[in-house]
């Protein structure tokens, strides 16, 4: 298939928005914007979530014992952004703080998700981090969603562009 038409494709497939967090041997936190996140196995309790293998944290992701997934919040959209961004000092803002494992995490997430590494998979220009979830966080809050190139919220009964917050390209997962 066509890469433009493939992606064509899955931009029409709604997929929660997530910051992927972990600290390296040295202490240095590192995270990323990931939309691919999703359950895998019950017994026993597995998730995984997709990285790039071109993206400036792979390494430090695959070499993880642990790493943390924050599924954001609908008003999380900046966030969202500044964890995809090249470059960025994605921790810059403060507003991490040691959460599950003692992990760096976002408080005012939806859902918080911490791992051990479970494996690492080959998924093309991906890498597929299957986790072992150790703990979980769950609050009331709305999660963010990414369809169509936008971030949206789930609201039932409110149209679909009434729900649109903005868009963007994410550059780094």
């Amino acid at each position: 298939m066509e890469r433009t038409a493939f992606t064509r494709t899955m931009d029409r497939v709604p997929g929660p928005v997530a910051v992927v967090t972990t600290i390296d041997a040295t202490g240095r936190r590192w995270g990323f914007t990931a939309s691919s996140f999703s359950s895998v196995s019950l017994d026993p309790p597995l998730v995984l979530v997709c990285l790039d293998k071109e993206s400036s944290t792979h390494a430090a992701f695959i070499g993880a014992r642990y790493f943390l997934v924050n599924v954001l919040a609908q008003e999380q959209g900046g966030v969202a952004r500044r964890f995809a961004t090249s470059g960025a000092d994605r921790f810059a803002e403060g507003d991490t703080q040691p959460c599950e494992l003692g992990l760096p995490g976002l408080v005012d997430s939806c859902v918080r998700v911490a791992c051990s590494m479970h494996s690492v998979l080959d998924g093309g220009d991906h890498s597929i981090l299957v986790g072992r979830v150790r703990e979980s966080y769950v609050s009331h809050r709305i999660p963010l969603v990414y369809y169509d190139c936008s971030f949206t919220h789930p609201v039932p009964g409110e149209p679909a562009a009434d729900r649109q917050l903005s868009a963007l390209h994410l550059v780094d997962w």
